[in-house]
């Protein structure tokens, strides 16, 4: 099986890797990753949109540009592959990691591990690819000069959001960096530590309180998801977000769907596939997802036992990643196995029921998963600006773990130093971008009032 991330010379001593780091900067100064001029030929966002959704679910489109219409951070989250087609375009380190391709504060969250205790982690691995370190955190940065700005901070504020994340990447890669390889790759953000540090009380004990209430409700299952009908449980519908594909009078999809999840048992360990074979599929719905998956082909599957325990799975198409064409094709001929290959190599404790379709006669590929109904959002819509540093710090030393276990931590905190330079560039990077994100949503607005794009009535909130 090929490894898909890239660790060069990486048995030299630490004092040689860090040297190195640091003589990157000379080759690539590190001031250089502050600049963001579109280039005179830059693609035009509006044609990225429609080719890189022109083989999903038609008749979703319109509600995917509907949610993007929403404000420049809901158009950021949408348009990965505009950001990718711009970062190919910027100065680049040299340094590669295993990348999460989608990397803005929204898909960052906290999980109930297979323990019931609090995991912090990014959360979503669709366009995972091997790509330059600076990718994600670039995208990253923006996302919070993005949201702040959309929140109405000051110019300064916004400034700042940007320089906590970078600073709490640089500092933790440092850290991870003095670590033994075994260390290194158990290393894992403490989320009670970060919002403990919270000064305000009144935000502090909120956030305490949420996390334990989530934490809490995740160890209660799936009650809003599910209810008892003929005796037995049923997925609970709520058209148009999540739709039965059981029982009806065209049960392609059903079949679709229920073969999928035969199929991906096979990309299971052993141990695994003993587990899941305990439970029976009973009932599958088709479910709209976010706003950059919106379009994309998602199923909810409920396995069951005669007892009523349940276990629901998630069954998500995986296409090629958007970073493919500037970074490579991933060395998976399946998109669904490089997205759980990418996602077992930067999550700190891995989904055990990740696995992968291998049906050799359908082109759609897809991954699953269990259904995460215990994520913990620490930032929300109705999140005090107050609390956006402390999920920025979070952010920030989660992703620098997330890179140390493919990348080679040494050199990239070598090459990052020990100053302020590296976050200033980026920060610099990250307003420069969201002024642009700002324009390029003004852009998309025309688009869709001119008809060029679709967009139908706001659905209700997932």
């Amino acid at each position: 099986m090929p490894r898909e991330y890239c660790l060069p010379d990486a048995v030299l001593p630490i004092a040689d890797r860090k040297r190195a780091g640091r003589g990157l900067r000379k080759v690539v100064p590190r001031r250089l990753h502050a600049d963001w001029h579109p280039p005179a030929n830059r693609r035009d966002p509006i044609q990225i949109l429609i080719e890189n959704t022109r083989h999903m679910v038609s008749h979703l489109l319109p509600l995917r540009y509907e949610r993007m219409r929403a404000s420049p951070f809901a158009f950021l989250r949408g348009s990965a592959a505009i950001m990718a087609a711009d970062m190919a375009t910027t100065t680049t380190s040299g340094l590669w990691v295993q990348s999460c391709g989608d990397c803005h504060l929204a898909n960052f969250g906290t999980f109930a591990s297979a323990e019931g205790t609090p995991v912090f982690d990014v959360n979503d691995f669709d366009e995972t690819l091997p790509a330059p370190f600076e990718w994600d955190l670039k995208r990253l940065a923006a996302s919070f000069a993005v949201d702040g700005h959309s929140r109405g901070l000051s110019e300064r504020e916004m400034r700042s959001l940007p320089r906590t994340v970078v600073q709490a990447y640089r500092t933790h890669m440092a850290t991870i960096a003095r670590l033994d390889p075994w260390n290194a790759w158990r290393s894992r953000v403490d989320v009670k530590a970060i919002l403990n540090s919270i000064n305000n009380d009144r935000v502090r004990r909120r956030e305490l309180k949420r996390l334990e209430a989530r934490v809490d409700a995740g160890r209660r299952g799936y009650p809003k998801l599910l209810e008892r009908r003929n005796g037995g449980w049923r997925i609970r519908t709520r058209p148009p977000l999540l739709v039965p594909l059981t029982g009806q009078e065209d049960d392609t999809l059903e079949a679709a769907a229920r073969t999928a999840f035969e199929s991906y048992k096979i990309s299971l360990p052993e141990e695994r596939r003993v587990l899941v074979d305990r439970y029976r599929l009973v009932d599958v719905a088709f479910k709209v997802v976010g706003i950059g998956s919106v379009g994309t082909f998602c199923a909810i599957g409920l396995f069951a036992t005669d007892e009523g325990a349940v276990l629901l799975l998630q069954l998500k198409e995986a296409r090629a990643s958007v970073l493919s064409h500037y970074a490579g094709p991933s060395l998976y001929a399946n998109q669904g196995q490089r997205v759980v290959v990418g996602q077992r190599i930067m999550q700190a404790d891995p989904d055990i029921f990740l696995g992968w379709t291998q049906d050799s006669g359908d082109d759609q590929q897809c991954y699953v998963r269990r259904l995460k109904d215990a994520r913990l959002a620490l930032v929300g819509e109705d999140l005090m600006d107050k609390a956006l540093p402390s999920h920025a710090v979070l952010c920030g030393m989660t992703l620098a773990c997330a890179h140390a276990r493919s990348g080679d931590a040494v050199r990239m905190a070598g090459y990052m130093g020990t100053g302020g330079v590296f976050e200033a560039a980026l920060a610099d990077f990250a307003v420069a971008y969201a002024r642009q994100t700002e324009f390029d949503w003004q852009v998309f607005l025309e688009a869709v009032k001119s008809g060029a794009l679709p967009a139908g009535e706001a659905a209700q909130r997932e």
